[in-house]
Protein backbone atom coordinates (compact mmCIF):
# COMPACT_ATOMS: atom_id res chain seq x y z
CA UNK A 1 0.00 0.00 0.00
CA UNK A 2 1.16 3.26 -0.77
CA UNK A 3 2.47 6.20 1.72
CA UNK A 4 0.04 9.34 1.13
CA UNK A 5 1.94 12.09 0.06
CA UNK A 6 0.08 14.80 2.48
CA UNK A 7 0.49 18.09 0.90
CA UNK A 8 -1.32 19.97 4.15
CA UNK A 9 1.86 18.87 6.21
CA UNK A 10 4.53 20.25 3.54
CA UNK A 11 2.48 23.26 2.69
CA UNK A 12 2.52 24.52 6.27
CA UNK A 13 5.47 23.28 7.01
CA UNK A 14 6.99 25.70 3.99
CA UNK A 15 4.50 28.51 4.88
CA UNK A 16 6.20 28.23 8.72
CA UNK A 17 9.46 28.77 6.62
CA UNK A 18 8.46 32.31 5.11
CA UNK A 19 6.53 33.75 8.36
CA UNK A 20 9.68 33.24 10.10
CA UNK A 21 11.37 34.84 7.31
CA UNK A 22 9.27 37.65 6.44
CA UNK A 23 9.80 38.44 9.81
CA UNK A 24 13.47 38.83 9.45
CA UNK A 25 11.93 40.63 6.17
CA UNK A 26 10.53 43.64 7.53
CA UNK A 27 12.71 44.33 10.71
CA UNK A 28 15.50 44.83 8.02
CA UNK A 29 13.79 46.71 5.18
CA UNK A 30 10.62 48.53 7.43
CA UNK A 31 8.26 46.69 4.79
CA UNK A 32 6.92 43.19 4.10
CA UNK A 33 5.59 41.50 1.24
CA UNK A 34 2.50 42.80 -0.53
CA UNK A 35 0.48 40.69 -2.91
CA UNK A 36 -2.71 42.10 -4.68
CA UNK A 37 -5.25 39.43 -6.12
CA UNK A 38 -7.72 40.49 -8.71
CA UNK A 39 -11.23 38.35 -8.95
CA UNK A 40 -13.43 38.58 -11.50
CA UNK A 41 -17.22 37.85 -11.18
CA UNK A 42 -18.48 35.44 -8.56
CA UNK A 43 -17.25 31.89 -10.04
CA UNK A 44 -17.84 29.92 -6.54
CA UNK A 45 -14.70 27.96 -7.24
CA UNK A 46 -12.68 31.25 -7.99
CA UNK A 47 -13.48 32.27 -5.17
CA UNK A 48 -12.85 29.43 -3.08
CA UNK A 49 -9.83 29.89 -4.14
CA UNK A 50 -8.95 33.52 -4.02
CA UNK A 51 -10.25 32.81 -0.07
CA UNK A 52 -7.64 30.03 0.40
CA UNK A 53 -4.69 32.54 -1.34
CA UNK A 54 -5.63 35.51 1.36
CA UNK A 55 -5.79 33.42 4.02
CA UNK A 56 -2.23 32.00 3.50
CA UNK A 57 -0.84 35.31 3.16
CA UNK A 58 -2.15 36.40 6.01
CA UNK A 59 -0.62 33.63 8.04
CA UNK A 60 2.80 33.71 6.35
CA UNK A 61 2.29 37.73 7.13
CA UNK A 62 2.19 38.87 3.50
CA UNK A 63 0.31 42.23 3.22
CA UNK A 64 -2.23 41.42 0.53
CA UNK A 65 -5.89 42.48 -0.89
CA UNK A 66 -8.00 41.25 -3.14
CA UNK A 67 -9.78 43.64 -5.67
CA UNK A 68 -13.23 42.49 -6.93
CA UNK A 69 -14.81 43.41 -9.74
CA UNK A 70 -18.42 42.15 -11.61
CA UNK A 71 -17.96 40.35 -14.31
CA UNK A 72 -19.20 43.15 -16.87
CA UNK A 73 -15.93 44.91 -15.86
CA UNK A 74 -14.35 45.85 -19.65
CA UNK A 75 -11.16 43.99 -20.82
CA UNK A 76 -10.34 48.20 -21.64
CA UNK A 77 -10.63 48.92 -17.51
CA UNK A 78 -9.04 45.15 -15.98
CA UNK A 79 -6.02 46.32 -18.22
CA UNK A 80 -5.74 49.97 -16.71
CA UNK A 81 -6.42 48.73 -13.17
CA UNK A 82 -3.39 46.13 -14.29
CA UNK A 83 -1.23 48.91 -15.30
CA UNK A 84 -1.73 51.19 -11.76
CA UNK A 85 -0.72 48.38 -9.72
CA UNK A 86 1.81 47.80 -12.05
CA UNK A 87 3.39 51.38 -11.34
CA UNK A 88 2.40 50.50 -7.75
CA UNK A 89 5.87 50.43 -6.08
CA UNK A 90 4.61 49.01 -2.65
CA UNK A 91 2.90 45.95 -4.18
CA UNK A 92 5.31 43.13 -4.86
CA UNK A 93 2.82 40.39 -6.45
CA UNK A 94 0.14 40.80 -8.76
CA UNK A 95 -2.64 37.73 -9.39
CA UNK A 96 -5.30 37.64 -11.51
CA UNK A 97 -7.53 34.63 -11.07
CA UNK A 98 -8.44 32.43 -13.84
CA UNK A 99 -10.54 31.83 -16.01
CA UNK A 100 -11.91 35.33 -16.94
CA UNK A 101 -15.14 36.18 -18.65
CA UNK A 102 -15.37 34.73 -22.38
CA UNK A 103 -15.35 38.57 -23.44
CA UNK A 104 -12.12 39.20 -22.03
CA UNK A 105 -8.61 38.05 -23.42
CA UNK A 106 -7.02 35.95 -20.44
CA UNK A 107 -3.50 36.37 -22.77
CA UNK A 108 -3.57 39.76 -23.17
CA UNK A 109 -4.18 40.08 -19.05
CA UNK A 110 -1.80 37.73 -18.10
CA UNK A 111 1.30 39.81 -20.47
CA UNK A 112 -0.21 42.98 -19.19
CA UNK A 113 0.95 42.19 -15.92
CA UNK A 114 4.88 43.37 -14.86
CA UNK A 115 7.31 40.30 -15.61
CA UNK A 116 8.66 41.17 -12.04
CA UNK A 117 5.16 41.08 -10.48
CA UNK A 118 4.23 37.83 -12.36
CA UNK A 119 4.19 35.41 -8.98
CA UNK A 120 1.67 33.13 -10.97
CA UNK A 121 4.65 33.13 -13.11
CA UNK A 122 2.55 32.97 -16.54
CA UNK A 123 4.07 35.83 -18.44
CA UNK A 124 5.44 34.88 -21.53
CA UNK A 125 9.01 36.39 -20.38
CA UNK A 126 8.70 33.86 -17.37
CA UNK A 127 7.60 31.05 -19.49
CA UNK A 128 10.70 31.63 -21.92
CA UNK A 129 13.16 31.98 -19.15
CA UNK A 130 12.00 28.80 -17.80
CA UNK A 131 12.87 26.89 -21.16
CA UNK A 132 16.31 28.98 -21.42
CA UNK A 133 17.29 28.02 -17.70
CA UNK A 134 17.71 31.63 -16.99
CA UNK A 135 16.51 33.48 -14.01
CA UNK A 136 12.62 33.45 -13.25
CA UNK A 137 10.05 32.99 -11.12
CA UNK A 138 8.97 29.19 -11.06
CA UNK A 139 5.27 28.69 -11.94
CA UNK A 140 3.68 27.47 -8.44
CA UNK A 141 1.74 24.38 -9.62
CA UNK A 142 5.15 22.85 -11.29
CA UNK A 143 7.01 24.04 -8.19
CA UNK A 144 5.16 22.39 -5.52
CA UNK A 145 5.36 18.73 -7.57
CA UNK A 146 8.77 19.25 -7.27
CA UNK A 147 8.86 19.76 -3.70
CA UNK A 148 6.59 17.31 -3.25
CA UNK A 149 8.85 14.65 -5.02
CA UNK A 150 11.59 15.68 -3.08
CA UNK A 151 9.51 15.29 0.16
CA UNK A 152 9.34 11.02 -0.44
CA UNK A 153 12.95 11.25 -0.20
CA UNK A 154 13.14 9.62 -4.18
CA UNK A 155 16.04 10.72 -6.11
CA UNK A 156 14.64 12.16 -8.96
CA UNK A 157 17.86 12.05 -11.46
CA UNK A 158 17.80 8.70 -13.19
CA UNK A 159 14.36 7.79 -12.50
CA UNK A 160 11.46 7.79 -15.88
CA UNK A 161 9.23 10.35 -15.79
CA UNK A 162 5.58 10.41 -17.23
CA UNK A 163 3.42 13.73 -17.39
CA UNK A 164 0.04 13.19 -18.49
CA UNK A 165 -0.64 16.80 -19.60
CA UNK A 166 0.70 19.06 -21.88
CA UNK A 167 -1.38 22.52 -20.69
CA UNK A 168 1.15 25.95 -20.36
CA UNK A 169 0.52 25.56 -16.98
CA UNK A 170 0.77 22.88 -15.49
CA UNK A 171 1.76 19.91 -17.92
CA UNK A 172 5.25 21.29 -19.78
CA UNK A 173 6.36 23.47 -16.98
CA UNK A 174 6.81 20.34 -14.56
CA UNK A 175 8.26 18.14 -17.68
CA UNK A 176 11.09 20.78 -17.81
CA UNK A 177 11.47 21.15 -13.89
CA UNK A 178 12.26 17.29 -14.34
CA UNK A 179 14.09 17.48 -16.69
CA UNK A 180 16.14 20.14 -14.63
CA UNK A 181 16.70 17.54 -12.24
CA UNK A 182 17.76 15.19 -14.81
CA UNK A 183 14.95 12.74 -15.04
CA UNK A 184 13.96 10.98 -18.45
CA UNK A 185 10.56 12.69 -19.13
CA UNK A 186 8.07 11.36 -21.83
CA UNK A 187 4.76 14.02 -22.14
CA UNK A 188 1.89 11.93 -23.02
CA UNK A 189 -1.98 13.24 -23.03
CA UNK A 190 -5.28 11.89 -23.29
CA UNK A 191 -5.24 10.70 -27.00
CA UNK A 192 -1.47 8.74 -25.89
CA UNK A 193 -1.94 5.77 -28.11
CA UNK A 194 -2.11 2.70 -25.04
CA UNK A 195 -1.50 5.44 -22.46
CA UNK A 196 -1.27 2.62 -20.10
CA UNK A 197 1.59 1.14 -22.10
CA UNK A 198 3.69 4.72 -21.31
CA UNK A 199 2.05 5.22 -17.95
CA UNK A 200 3.24 1.53 -16.61
CA UNK A 201 7.35 2.53 -17.37
CA UNK A 202 6.73 5.79 -15.11
CA UNK A 203 8.86 5.12 -11.89
CA UNK A 204 7.15 8.98 -11.44
CA UNK A 205 4.24 9.70 -12.82
CA UNK A 206 2.27 13.06 -12.77
CA UNK A 207 -1.04 13.68 -13.91
CA UNK A 208 -3.30 16.83 -15.00
CA UNK A 209 -6.02 16.37 -17.24
CA UNK A 210 -8.85 17.36 -15.68
CA UNK A 211 -10.49 14.25 -16.20
CA UNK A 212 -12.17 12.05 -13.42
CA UNK A 213 -10.43 8.15 -12.87
CA UNK A 214 -8.33 8.70 -16.10
CA UNK A 215 -5.71 6.83 -14.69
CA UNK A 216 -6.59 3.40 -13.15
CA UNK A 217 -4.53 1.16 -11.13
CA UNK A 218 -3.66 -0.96 -13.89
CA UNK A 219 -1.98 2.16 -15.64
CA UNK A 220 0.24 2.52 -13.00
CA UNK A 221 4.01 0.63 -12.46
CA UNK A 222 4.17 -0.93 -9.15
CA UNK A 223 5.96 1.58 -6.41
CA UNK A 224 5.70 4.75 -8.40
CA UNK A 225 4.98 7.68 -7.06
CA UNK A 226 1.99 9.44 -8.15
CA UNK A 227 1.45 12.80 -8.36
CA UNK A 228 -2.41 14.11 -9.05
CA UNK A 229 -3.43 17.04 -10.40
CA UNK A 230 -6.58 17.06 -11.21
CA UNK A 231 -9.51 18.41 -9.37
CA UNK A 232 -12.96 17.09 -11.03
CA UNK A 233 -16.23 16.86 -9.37
CA UNK A 234 -16.94 13.11 -9.12
CA UNK A 235 -19.69 11.84 -10.91
CA UNK A 236 -21.15 9.18 -8.76
CA UNK A 237 -20.46 11.19 -5.64
CA UNK A 238 -20.42 14.57 -6.00
CA UNK A 239 -17.01 14.88 -3.90
CA UNK A 240 -13.76 16.53 -5.62
CA UNK A 241 -11.52 13.85 -7.43
CA UNK A 242 -8.50 13.66 -9.03
CA UNK A 243 -7.38 12.56 -12.31
CA UNK A 244 -6.40 8.85 -10.95
CA UNK A 245 -8.69 6.73 -9.31
CA UNK A 246 -7.04 7.01 -5.78
CA UNK A 247 -8.30 3.78 -3.77
CA UNK A 248 -7.23 0.69 -6.15
CA UNK A 249 -3.93 2.77 -7.38
CA UNK A 250 -3.10 3.50 -3.05
CA UNK A 251 -2.65 -0.13 -3.78
CA UNK A 252 -0.11 0.03 -5.98
CA UNK A 253 1.81 3.04 -6.03
CA UNK A 254 4.74 3.60 -3.88
CA UNK A 255 3.51 7.10 -2.68
CA UNK A 256 0.64 9.07 -4.42
CA UNK A 257 -0.94 12.29 -3.61
CA UNK A 258 -4.78 12.62 -2.70
CA UNK A 259 -7.25 15.24 -3.42
CA UNK A 260 -8.09 17.23 -2.34
CA UNK A 261 -5.13 17.68 0.16
CA UNK A 262 -2.28 17.26 -2.21
CA UNK A 263 -1.21 19.13 -4.72
CA UNK A 264 -3.32 21.89 -3.88
CA UNK A 265 -1.82 23.23 -0.81
CA UNK A 266 1.44 23.37 -2.50
CA UNK A 267 0.86 25.48 -5.46
CA UNK A 268 -1.17 28.04 -2.73
CA UNK A 269 2.39 27.41 -0.31
CA UNK A 270 4.78 28.45 -3.56
CA UNK A 271 2.54 31.24 -4.91
CA UNK A 272 3.46 32.86 -1.03
CA UNK A 273 7.52 31.92 -1.49
CA UNK A 274 7.11 33.89 -5.10
CA UNK A 275 5.82 36.79 -3.41
CA UNK A 276 8.48 36.89 -1.24
CA UNK A 277 11.30 36.09 -3.88
CA UNK A 278 9.62 38.87 -5.83
CA UNK A 279 10.22 41.36 -2.73
CA UNK A 280 13.55 40.23 -2.08
CA UNK A 281 14.84 40.79 -5.59
CA UNK A 282 12.88 43.89 -5.46
CA UNK A 283 14.86 45.62 -2.27
CA UNK A 284 18.36 43.76 -2.88
CA UNK A 285 18.56 45.16 -6.34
Amino acid sequence: MSEIINGKEVAKALRDSLAAEVVELGAKYGRTPNLVVILVGEDPGSVSYVTGKAKAATEVGIRNKTLRYPETITEEELLAIIAELNGDEDIDGILVQLPLPKHIDEQKVIDAIAVEKDVDAFHPSNVANLWLKKPCTQPCTPKGIIKLLKETGMEIEGKEAVVVGRSNIVGLPVAKLLLDNNATVTIAHSRTHNLGEVTRRADILVVAIGRERLVTADMIKPGAVVIDVGVNRDSRTGKLCGDVDFEPSKEVAGYITPVPGGVGPMTIACLMENTVESFKRKVTK
